[in-house]
């Protein structure tokens, strides 16, 4: 990635309504009503507090970036580090929920623009192409992945640990297997791993290095196992085809090989743009890829702070349309760890679904796959519900304890409104926006340039 001249930054001070469409107003009931009817009932703010106790809540912080306005138009502040110093949540993660067109992606590049104001970066795995615009607002270059391109990215790179590499290894194998791994799979991946790796130095492994390891192992890595070579090989060769894809097949030229040089690996803001494998089947596994190359970047540059006696910069991971990650065998053991991890890196994770349904298609009920991906929205204490389909609330309802009237909201949230859960306090807030971030979040840009050409 490479540094362009680096812009300033606008903070936004005056807010205005979202530009693709005015945010509804509530109005209020009367208390009057016409000659001959019944007057309406008067009540204290005591009572209406108890009647709407979710409306009534005082704001956690002052301290952090600004996200629009409450109930009663005061101003509404967020940020997980500061929630957590303060004791308000145990972790800093987010779940983001939202149907198509209600301002997810405007509120996701607005609070990633905003906290860069507070030193916060941000990582974003970007399967759309839509948070280009954010990166150069940065002074950042997009990385761009392609099939058969020149920008790659290793998964396996050293940078995160050799846990770090064979979990990554486990998980996307289970996921282009559709399956969990056999135990001579599991074992055949992780004497592959070390094969490659020492056979790497002092460069480091990659995919096609794994995969040749596990299609012809060596005398060390059977006796390693107690098995012949033969054995071996055939035990371990489903899940070296699955993994050869991702180096000879229809996804080759982007996690294949070593990291490619000129990437600022220091930048404020890194994009991984899959825009051009958007259709994949497998982009839940090119996401995982992507993912893992940037964990071990940030595990690299919290170790390096640590010995340089430095307190690292906050970095904010984003893993958008993460449906189509966390539908996959595997993948959600991986997230889960990312998630487990936060804390001890500094790093808030944010998910972003279109449906809390979506984390159902894990598994079937009761699997362990389901099991672990429903638990990321508990891993998450922070949630955020944008408007959903009146068929979700059951769902909604259960999983976040909201109550009757905060629930009965949700399908009528305007675009731009959200129910923000954070910690066991949940608060109505309107997303506002300032004219100087229009250009960044206006998703539908295209859309309406498409419209004017067929005009």
């Amino acid at each position: 990635m490479t540094r362009k001249a680096k812009k300033k930054l606008l903070v936004p001070v005056v807010s205005h309504p979202h530009p693709q469409g005015a945010v509804k107003s509530r109005q209020l009931p009367r208390l009057t009503g016409r000659p001959g009817e019944r007057a309406g009932h008067s009540a204290t703010t005591a009572h209406l507090q108890a009647a709407y106790p979710f409306m009534a809540e005082s704001p956690l912080t002052s301290a952090g970036v600004l996200i629009g306005h409450d109930a009663y138009g005061a101003s509404f502040v967020y940020d997980p580090w500061t929630l957590y110093e303060a004791g308000h949540v145990t972790g800093p993660n987010m779940v983001v929920v939202g149907i198509i067109g209600r301002g997810k992606s405007a509120l996701l590049k607005s609070y990633l623009y905003r906290q860069r104001v507070f030193g916060r970066e941000a990582w974003v795995v970007d399967p759309k192409g839509e948070f280009r615009a954010l990166a150069e607002a940065f002074g950042c270059e997009p990385i761009s992945l392609r099939p058969g391109g020149e920008m790659r990215l290793n998964p396996l790179t050293r940078r995160g640990g050799s846990h770090g590499q064979q979990s990554l290894l486990r998980s996307v194998a289970q996921a282009a297997l559709a399956r969990p791994l056999k135990p001579e799979e599991d074992a055949g991946l992780r004497v592959a791993l070390a094969r490659a790796d020492r056979d790497a130095l002092p460069a480091e492994p990659t995919l096609p290095d794994v995969v040749e390891a596990l299609l012809r192992p060596d005398a060390e890595m059977a006796r390693t196992l107690v098995t012949s070579e033969a054995e071996l090989a055939a035990g371990c060769r489903e899940a070296a085809l699955a993994l050869q894809r991702l180096c000879e097949g229809d996804l080759r030229g982007m996690f294949d090989g070593q990291t490619s040089s000129g990437i600022d690996l220091d930048a404020p803001c890194v994009v991984i743009d899959l825009s051009a494998v958007s259709d994949s089947q497998a982009m839940g596994i090119l996401m995982t890829c992507a993912t893992a190359w940037q964990r071990g970047i940030v595990l690299d540059r919290k170790r390096r702070s640590e010995q340089r006696g430095e307190i690292g910069a906050k970095q904010i991971l984003l893993l958008d349309e993460a449906w189509r990650a966390t539908s996959h065998v595997g993948i959600t053991d991986y997230l889960q760890q990312s998630f487990k991890l936060s804390r001890d890196l500094g790093v808030q994770n944010v998910i972003v679904l279109h449906r809390l349904s979506d984390l159902a298609a894990a598994g079937a009920a009761g699997s362990r796959e389901r099991t672990i991906a429903e638990g990321l929205l508990a891993d998450a204490e922070t949630k955020v519900v944008l408007a959903q389909t009146p068929d979700e609330l059951e769902q909604i309802g259960q999983s976040l304890a909201l109550t009757k009237p905060e629930l009965e909201l949700v399908p009528d949230l305007a675009r731009g409104e959200a129910l923000w859960q954070i910690g066991q306090r949940t608060f109505y807030v309107r997303h506002t926006l300032s004219r100087f971030e229009w250009p960044l979040i206006d998703t539908d840009a295209r859309m309406r340039a498409g419209e004017k050409k067929a005009a």
